[in-house]
């Protein structure tokens, strides 16, 4: 009986074991589809549009973490986009992978967190928490300067890096007082040339109603493909935002200076500034924001492009809301277009 009693003791303990090294996996995800029109500024047409990541680009995946004792915890992330109203992997464009979203692993505890793979670049974070729309790469007049394509009269987004970064490590530091900063460095990896790369930082600081950011980054690789690109980049912006409680407001200031990768001769210089107000009305939020960007030519004449929008994101539940949104865009020597968009955004 003594050994029977000592064999369950065993074999609970094994199964306590086996159960605290058991990694915590959650599986979600988000979607979100609207129904409208679409033309910026130097397009020909405009078109009627059911397109998916109105105010957030839709996705899914898997995240985990296991608690190795003394404070350490080890963590994964495999999260990709897809398109809601198609049912296409990816943001709508050749070249991202299965999980570009996320897909790394990492340690953290009480030194912070060190993080390997593909995960989130210095500017997405500053970008999209620091405006009203937040990471609306369809209606953000900041997100769509900065990170969208644009049209035959713009051409390229501000930012020549993509907002997630391959083959990088990530260093966040613990949060000191309301302030946590990220370091980030992504590898080349091409043959005989190791320094080739992307090296960028970030700052986050929330203290009761303000909010301040600022990041870096000097960026030679285009992504989630790496490849060289035709120029090297080098950006700085801060931001800035206060909650009065009737209304937030926010504020971001960039410079962006593109050089040839090979000769380091100036090519271009963007100066992107953006303001906004969000004002909770009923069970949702009013939505007001507008940004400007100038381009700076070396060979050739400047040109100047300012975008504004205003919405409403009504929320049904916690997971569910609503949202209407109009974006006026002009750029310089075309008309002013608008777009129009009626979208369901859900969380799961």
């Amino acid at each position: 009986m003594k050994k029977v009693k000592a064999a369950l003791g065993i074999m609970a303990c094994v199964a306590a074991g086996s159960a605290m090294a058991q990694t915590n996996v959650t599986v979600g995800g988000l979607v979100d589809v609207y129904a409208g029109t679409r033309q910026l500024s130097g397009q020909a047409d405009r078109a009627g549009v059911v397109h998916s990541g109105g105010m957030t680009t839709s996705w899914f995946g898997f995240k985990g973490s296991e608690d190795l004792g003394g404070g350490l915890k080890a963590e994964f992330a495999l999260t990709g986009f897809f398109q809601g109203d198609t049912g296409q992997s990816g943001r709508g464009f050749n070249g991202d992978t299965l999980f570009s979203r996320d897909a790394n692993v990492g340690l953290a505890g009480s030194f912070g967190r060190v993080q390997l793979g593909r995960g989130l670049a210095p500017n997405f974070l500053p970008t999209v928490l620091f405006n009203p729309f937040g990471d609306s790469f369809g209606f953000s007049p900041l997100v769509v300067h900065a990170n969208t394509p644009g049209s035959g009269g713009w051409g390229s987004g501000v930012n020549a890096a993509d907002t997630g970064w391959s083959n990088q490590i990530i260093y966040t530091t613990p949060k000191l007082g309301g302030l946590t900063a990220n370091v980030h460095y992504q590898f080349g990896e091409q043959a005989g040339d190791t320094g080739i790369n992307n090296v960028g930082v970030n700052a986050l600081y929330f203290n009761g109603p303000i909010g301040l950011t600022a990041f870096y980054h000097d960026a030679e690789l285009s992504n989630p493909v790496p490849a060289v690109s035709t120029t090297r980049q080098k950006t700085f912006m801060v931001g800035g935002s206060y909650d009065f409680k009737v209304v937030k407001a926010f504020a971001t200031w960039q410079r962006n200076k593109n050089e040839l990768a090979t000769t380091e001769a100036e090519v271009s210089t963007d100066k992107l500034y953006s303001v906004g107000l969000s004002a909770p009305i009923g069970n949702g939020n009013a939505l007001l924001a507008y940004a400007n960007t100038k381009r700076d030519l070396a060979a050739g004449a400047d040109t100047k492009r300012n975008t504004f929008s205003v919405g409403y994101d009504y929320f049904l539940s916690k997971r569910t809301d609503v949202y209407g949104v109009v974006m006026a865009d002009k750029v310089e020597g075309f008309d002013r277009e608008t777009s129009l968009g009626l979208g369901i955004r859900h969380r799961f």
